[in-house]
This record gives C-alpha cells, structure tokens and sequence, in this order.
C-alpha cells in the first residue's frame, strides 16, 4: 500500500526497525508556508535517524490536514517518506 497526502509518501511496511524513538505526538509533518499540520489521530509515531514511522494497532487511523483529503490506514505498520526535490545548492524538502 502507498498513499500520497501532500509531500508525504506513506508506505505500508513489515516492521518498525529495532532501534527507534517513541514520540509524544502523531504529528507527521508541519505545513511550512501555513503551518497546517498532517496529523493522526491515532497510532503510535517512532522515528530513527530523521526518518518516521508509525503503527495501527486494532482500529483504523485517519490522517488530517485542513487543505487535503483525509487517508485512513488499517492496522499494520508504516514508514512516512518526505518528498525532496532538487535546487542548484542541493536536494531540499518540499513545502507543503
């Protein structure tokens, strides 16, 4: 499964890695233009080495920004990827 809100590319995995921070929040990204969020409302969010993760455990999560549509994911787990792009002094994130 991947899905696409904004500059976020989610995709469904086997497994969270070994070695990850559990954080205190399910916000995924931050909106830097707006300052809207991507936002679960449910779930687990851990990230390891700038890169997040999150897990749905027995009920669905929905994933929220104000300007986009709503995702749902069923339970599983899944790695958040930050779509870059390329600019002449390197590769950037996109702002959404």
């Amino acid at each position: 499964m991947m899905v696409r809100q904004g500059d976020l590319l989610i995709i469904r995995i086997n497994g969270i890695p070994k070695e990850v921070i559990k954080k205190n929040h399910r916000i995924l990204a931050e909106g830097e233009a707006t300052g809207h969020l991507h936002e679960l409302d449910s779930g687990i969010l851990y990230e390891s080495n700038g890169t997040l993760y999150f897990s749905v455990s027995d009920k669905n999560a929905t994933l929220k920004h104000p300007e986009h549509k709503q995702v749902t994911f069923k339970p599983g787990t899944y790695k958040v990827i930050r779509q870059r792009e390329y600019e002449p002094n390197g590769w950037r994130q996109v702002s959404d």
